[in-house]
């Protein structure tokens, strides 16, 4: 499928939302995970996490799927209990020393609980391509609904 330049530019991103039951400070606690949405429909205890320092000095956290291998991130920002961001770089499937960048907003809302709300964005940087990113672009405007159920399930069972 042939894209315009004004269509790809708006694939190259992916924002999705949904309502959780809970405090800020909860969902605050999950999302400050680099790569805790790397799961297979359930979060995963933590272990699974160490943290590297980088060729440039800075930390990198690195999380071991027992299936799919290791993901690299890099914290870019938090703001308690905002907004958090960090930048993929790197997967079993794409090694790149700067990937997409994965943001997430908490908003009160105002029957109670909160949205949280995700951004991925940067496909484009991905391959020179279209269909190459467009492709993985694909899989993760999928995997963003199930892993906001995921979040939302596992923040409501917290106590």
């Amino acid at each position: 499928m042939v894209h315009t330049a004004e269509e790809l530019a708006e694939l190259d991103s992916i924002s999705r939302q949904i309502h959780i039951d809970s405090s800020a400070e909860k969902v605050w606690s999950l999302i400050t995970r680099p790569g805790w949405y790397v799961n297979d429909g359930t979060v995963l205890d933590g272990s699974d996490t160490r943290v590297e320092t980088a060729d440039d000095g800075t930390e990198v956290a690195v999380v071991t799927h027992p299936t799919m291998g290791d993901f690299r991130f890099r914290t870019v920002e938090l703001d308690e209990p905002r907004y958090a961001a960090f930048r993929w770089l790197g997967t079993p499937i794409r090694d790149v020393t700067e990937g997409t960048l994965v943001e997430f907003w908490i908003e009160e809302s105002a029957g109670g609980g909160v949205t949280l709300k995700v951004l991925e964005s940067g496909f484009s940087t991905l391959s020179e391509d279209p269909a190459v990113w467009l492709k993985e672009r694909e899989g993760n405007d999928n995997g963003w609904a199930q892993e906001l159920e995921v979040a939302k399930a596992y923040v409501e069972a917290l106590a």
